[in-house]
């Protein structure tokens, strides 16, 4: 069955959407004007037509009409030309750390560089069998690095900054080193990172650093290596003869279950993603203007928006904030100096920014100025947090600004589902060109695969996991679960429907759907919390740990001075959760979704236990492992007053 549902959309005048140059991207567009018609700034968004096979057994394939269109798979080929088409524009910038000034190189500056690299690398033995790893943060250097390493053909693992500065055994950081074998690190800082060194040992492994004296173990200093001198014609060659389907990156999955596996991506696979995305979002998306971006480049949503850049020749500034006390304040500054017309985060992070946005009338305006289109992935948005970031754009602009999803996997390469039409329903919308969606029924609810070029041939050392997360078809099997907005309207999207490995069974037989039920209390507290721990697994009854949104709570209670525990035991902020708690019972009354007791996490979640992600989410079965005391309070009779009862 093929579905169509037509809107009012810019397009080429031969009706398609407009493909990239396969080496060099096309001259930027200017923002485009306001449309008072639609209510948004027109973002040039193909019309939604989707292909549905139907299959007896319930099955459902899902294939976007639009065409994905033909490109070079080797994806260095569109570094070189970008650089080579707009030499003087600004690549990268970051704040200098003395100064607190940005400084940035350019697209021919930072070629240079990125050749430079690729020729130390080549020089000293690089290869598909002579890896690296970085365990360096986002920076100018590791984005240099990394692309050097692609282009001499060098796989290079990203790892997560906290795995290197938590301390403790290091225990993530051995288990990837053991994984990846890494024959060069970039370890860009100095004795901080020393102990890291220390626990995986440098053997005779080739260490780069910016500062090689403070980190001693034998550190080269990154500067000379980016010094040293190419040979263009075999760098040219290393192009021209890329094999697109040999490893290039070792992304690793968040661990949530044991320790973190490495995902093999190829240049196919990340040059795929690159103009599946631009297929459809690219008249709207800013990956060749402005963008300010704080997300990790450990995962894959951060290091598209880097590598996505230097392709298509975009300006990333590197943010040096994140959604967290103390380090959001840095994301504020930056967002009231630059004007992007595209802005991704998390849900966590716009929870933060909507706080800013609605006291901070500058921020408000530098913020709404240029924008056309935000992003949010991670986990599902709150309908709540959605609004209200809605109601502030329309209020400065007069229009609302186009939401979209970036829905993927690590092993999708990035975002591969997307929102492009006009809705007021936060879900993950539907696949991009070039991918077929299976959806397999489960319950009232369907399990998704995926099929397509931007899909990970697998993992590293580990077939026996490769061939279970394939099914006979060769779809890729992502764990979880989606139900449409509207069974009759397939145009409408799919929304979130949770992971299937948060499902659990309580003492009553009952299984949860722990992710969905999670997803539908969160927006029901908000703004009180901005993400939980739900439990219940062998209990009669399902409770919650919430974790205190400060800001959400500061306004329910009017008190802007209180301390934190005076927030969460404020007679206000109890009676807004016992209020909220019971109409969300009343709207889910069956005993795998109603919620009988609630209370704030007593202690910080801690990033050095692996509770929380990089990307502010809370490692569900990880955190409820390490708070079996407070959870055993929750269930405790009688409850202890900071614990909320919920009406029988």
């Amino acid at each position: 069955m093929f579905w169509s549902r037509k809107r009012d959309s810019k397009r080429n005048d031969d009706g398609a959407a407009a493909p990239l140059a396969e080496a060099e991207p096309p001259a930027p567009r200017d923002t485009p004007s306001t449309n008072a018609k639609t209510g948004y700034r027109p973002v040039n968004l193909p019309p939604v037509e989707i292909d549905v096979e139907r299959r007896a057994d319930g099955t459902l394939i899902l294939r976007n009409k639009v065409q994905l269109p033909d490109f070079d798979s080797r994806f260095m080929a569109h570094v070189r030309g970008t650089a080579a088409a707009q030499p003087d524009k600004i690549l990268y910038a970051e704040r200098d750390p003395a100064s607190d000034e940005w400084r940035s190189v350019t697209f021919a500056q930072g070629w240079r560089d990125i050749k430079g690299v690729a020729q130390w690398l080549i020089n000293n033995g690089a290869g598909q069998d002579g890896p690296a790893m970085i365990i360096t943060g986002n920076s100018v250097a590791h984005a240099i690095f990394r692309l050097g390493c692609m282009l001499a053909g060098a796989p290079v693992c990203p790892v997560s900054a906290n795995y290197a500065l938590m301390g403790g055994d290091f225990g993530r950081l051995r288990h990837v080193d053991q994984l990846v074998g890494p024959k060069f690190i970039l370890a860009e800082g100095g004795a901080e990172l020393s102990p890291a060194l220390d626990a995986i040992g440098s053997g005779d492994r080739m260490i780069v650093s910016r500062k090689p004296g403070e980190l001693g173990h034998g550190a080269i200093s990154y500067d000379d290596v980016i010094a040293t001198e190419p040979d263009d014609a075999l760098l040219d060659q290393k192009i021209e003869q890329c094999n697109p389907d040999e490893r290039a990156v070792y992304m690793l999955t968040s661990g949530s279950t044991g320790m973190p596996k490495a995902v093999i991506q190829t240049q196919r696979m990340l040059t795929a993603n690159m103009f599946q995305a631009f297929a459809i979002l690219g008249e709207a998306a800013g990956w060749r203007d402005v963008m300010l971006d704080w997300l990790p480049w450990s995962h894959v949503s951060g290091a598209f928006n880097m590598t996505a850049a230097a392709a298509l020749g975009g300006s990333l500034y590197i943010d040096d904030g994140k959604p967290m006390p103390g380090l959001f304040e840095k994301t504020i500054r930056n967002l009231r100096e630059i004007s992007v017309p595209y802005f991704a985060n998390v849900p966590i992070g716009y929870a933060m920014l909507v706080e800013a946005l609605e006291r901070d009338e500058q921020l408000r305006k530098t913020f709404f100025k240029d924008l056309r289109m935000l992003l949010y992935g991670g986990a599902g948005l709150p309908q709540d947090l959605y609004e209200r970031l809605q109601n502030l754009a329309e209020a400065e602009t007069g229009y609302r600004i186009f939401f979209t999803s970036g829905y993927g996997a690590t092993e999708t390469a990035s975002g591969c589902m997307a929102i492009y039409w006009d809705t007021r329903d936060v879900g993950i919308g539907l696949p991009l060109p070039g991918l077929e969606t299976k959806l397999v029924p489960a319950g009232d609810r369907y399990e998704v695969r995926m099929r397509g070029p931007n899909v990970t041939p697998g993992y590293l050392k580990a077939p026996e996991k490769t061939a279970e997360s394939f099914d006979d078809e060769g779809f890729y099997k992502l764990g979880d679960a989606a139900r449409f907005h509207d069974d009759d309207d397939v145009t409408q999207g799919l929304a979130f429907a949770g992971r299937l490995a948060e499902e659990f069974k309580m003492g009553t037989g009952t299984w949860v759907s722990g992710g969905d039920v999670r997803a539908r209390l969160i927006a029901a507290l908000a703004p009180a919390v901005s993400d939980l721990i739900l439990c219940g697994q062998g209990r009669d009854a399902l409770a919650a740990l919430g974790n205190p949104n400060l800001a959400g709570l500061a306004k329910i209670s009017g008190e802007t001075d209180a301390s934190p525990a005076d927030l969460a035991g404020h007679p206000a902020v109890r009676a807004f959760l016992t209020e909220h708690l019971e109409a969300y019972n009343a709207a889910n009354p069956g005993k795998s979704v109603r919620i009988d007791r609630f209370a704030f996490i007593r202690e910080p979640l801690a990033p050095n236990k692996h509770e929380v992600s990089d990307k502010g989410t809370i490692n569900q079965a990880i955190a409820s492992a390490n708070r079996d005391d407070e959870i055993a309070e929750l269930y405790a009779d009688p409850a202890p007053q900071h614990v909320i009862v919920a009406a029988k």
